[in-house]
C-alpha cells in the first residue's frame, strides 16, 4: 500500500496495552515513517487529555507514523488533515445522508455523538522542523463505549454489517495517503475547504476550554495554519489547543 510518504508497513496485533506508546518508541527510535500498528484489542489506550479510551474487539485502536517535516507550526494542519480523511473513510461504509460530522480540532460525530477521536503526538528539533508525528486513530466499528461527560455512538448503529479493523485500517491508511498527496500539490486549502464542509457552521456559538479556562464565542472558521477562530466580543482570536465543548 503506498501513497505521498513511505508505504505503509502495517502490523496487526490481538491485543496490546496502547498502539500509541508502541509507536512512539519506534519514532524516538529513528523508525523510518509507514509504521501503522493495529490492536484487536487494547487495553491501556488513551484519548486527549489522557482520557482512557476504551477499544474493545471489533473496534478500530490504530497509531500511525509519518515524517512529513516542514515547520512544527504546521502540526494543527496535520491534525485536520487526519480528521478529513477519517471522516471520509467513515462516510463510505455509511448510507448517504448520515449525520457525520466534525468537531474541532479531532472528534468524529455520528448524529451528534462521538464515534471516533485522534490523538496527535510530535517531535521538533531545536529548528523548529517537524521530525516526526504519530496519529491515533480510534473508531467505535462495532460497539460504543459509554463516556460519562458526552454522548458515543458506532457504526454499527447505523448499518447491519460494520467493517473489519483491519480492513478498515487499510482503507484509511489510504485516505490518508491520498489526503497527504493533495496537501503537498495543492496546499492546506484543500484540506482547509473539506474540514469546514463537514465542521460547524460559521457563525456557530461556540465555547472552548483551554487549560481550563472557558472561552465563549463565535465560530469564524479555521486560520490560514489550522487554528481555531472564534469571535469574542469585538474581536477575533484564533486558538491553537483547547476543547470545544458539546
Amino acid at each position: 500500500m503506498s501513497g505521498a510518504g513511505a508505504p505503509w508497513r502495517l502490523s496487526v496485533h490481538d491485543e496490546l496495552a496502547s498502539t500509541q506508546d508502541l509507536v512512539l518508541a519506534a519514532a524516538a527510535a529513528g523508525e523510518p515513517e509507514g509504521l501503522a500498528v493495529l490492536a484487536r484489542r487494547q487495553v491501556a489506550g488513551r484519548g486527549t487529555q489522557d482520557r482512557l479510551w476504551r477499544s474493545g474487539a471489533g473496534n478500530l485502536a490504530l497509531s500511525l507514523l509519518w515524517r512529513p517535516g516542514g515547520s512544527a507550526q504546521a502540526l494543527p494542519r496535520w491534525s485536520l488533515l487526519a480528521a478529513v480523511a477519517l471522516a471520509d473513510a467513515v462516510a463510505a461504509e455509511l448510507p448517504p445522508g448520515t449525520p457525520l460530522t466534525l468537531k474541532w480540532p479531532n472528534d468524529l460525530l455520528l448524529d451528534g455523538a462521538k464515534c471516533a477521536g485522534i490523538l496527535t503526538d510530535a517531535a521538533s528539533d531545536g529548528d523548529g522542523t517537524l521530525e516526526w508525528l504519530v496519529l491515533g486513530i480510534g473508531v467505535n466499528l462495532a460497539h460504543a463505549p459509554e463516556l460519562p461527560d458526552r454522548r458515543t455512538a458506532s457504526l454499527a448503529a447505523f448499518i447491519a454489517h460494520p467493517p473489519e479493523a483491519a480492513l478498515f485500517a487499510q482503507a484509511l491508511l489510504r485516505r490518508l495517503s491520498a489526503w497527504r498527496g493533495r496537501l503537498e500539490r495543492e496546499g492546506f486549502a484543500c484540506v482547509h475547504e473539506a474540514w469546514l464542509a463537514r465542521g460547524p457552521k460559521v457563525g456557530t456559538e461556540l465555547s472552548l476550554f483551554q487549560g481550563g479556562t472557558p472561552w465563549h464565542g463565535i465560530f469564524m472558521g479555521l486560520a490560514e495554519d489550522g487554528r481555531l477562530l472564534l469571535r469574542i466580543g469585538d474581536r477575533d482570536r484564533a486558538f491553537m489547543s483547547g476543547e470545544v465543548a458539546g
